[in-house]
């Protein structure tokens, strides 16, 4: 059975990693794909994710866009209403990290993950409202991080932008359940992507998988299979809910 099958899926920061994992896992249930991508770099990979998605009998369409531009948001979201004639899931994935130190970080660094992580939640859930509202029906799902539960040191930037992601996903659920609009984030572990693979091998991954009770990191699909659950049918009386998807770290 496919879980979403029709629907119309956006999910930003696609080209890679989780992003990526999630729309293949919602094309493999039904799910037509709009999805972003940020630089030029990304292009190559951004096009041969749109073929596998046709490939799989979904439609399928890839936009540069950036997510923590709001004029930009808004440009990509009409564009999809004019392409897919609807929205009715917005998986709000893309993410950076600028680690570093609190004595150390620069207002630029801050502001840079603040605004990729955090602001470009409300810009992108602010345009994809309007649609969902007019259906009175959708799906929106934010992905925090653990470390927005948890904190770690060096990662003060990031644990805020994550962790404001938790409250605001709250207040948008409570704000638009009446509307039969559903909001819930995803908090993941330590996940096996290319911007993890530094963490994986050696002491420092023994050491961090110590910390795991499963003992291992997560995959992308892991996090694609939730992010499924939480857009179909059978999470359909769930709302303003944090689903850490980390093995047990935050145990």
């Amino acid at each position: 059975m496919k879980l979403v099958e029709g629907k119309v899926a956006i999910v930003t920061g696609a080209a890679r990693g989780i992003g990526e994992a999630i729309a293949i896992k919602l094309a493999e249930h039904g799910a037509n794909i709009a999805f972003t991508y940020v630089s030029d770099g990304s292009a190559a990979r951004a096009t041969a994710l749109e073929e596998k998605l046709k490939g799989m009998g979904v439609k399928a369409k890839a936009w540069k866009s950036n997510a923590g531009d709001i004029a930009q948001c808004e440009s990509f979201v009409n564009d999809v209403m004019k392409e897919f004639g609807t929205v009715d899931i917005c998986v709000n994935n893309a993410g950076i990290s600028k680690d570093n130190l609190l004595l150390r970080m620069t207002p630029d660094q801050w502001d840079d993950v603040i605004n990729v992580n955090l602001n470009s939640v409300f810009y992108m859930t602010k345009q994809v409202i309007k649609p969902m509202m007019k259906a009175r029906n959708g799906v929106i799902i934010n992905m925090s991080s653990v470390i927005g539960e948890m904190g770690n040191a060096g990662q003060s930037s990031y644990a805020a932008s994550k962790a404001g992601i938790i409250g605001f996903t709250k207040s948008v659920a409570k704000e638009l359940g009446s509307r039969n609009i559903r909001c819930n984030a995803i908090a993941p572990g330590f996940v096996e992507t290319d911007m993890t693979s530094y963490l994986k091998e050696g002491e420092a991954g023994d050491k961090y998988k110590a910390g795991i009770p499963l003992g291992r990191f997560a995959t992308a699909e892991d996090i694609a299979n939730v992010t499924l659950f939480l857009s179909s049918p059978m999470g359909s009386y769930i709302t303003g809910q944090t689903i850490s998807v980390c093995g047990g770290l935050n145990i």
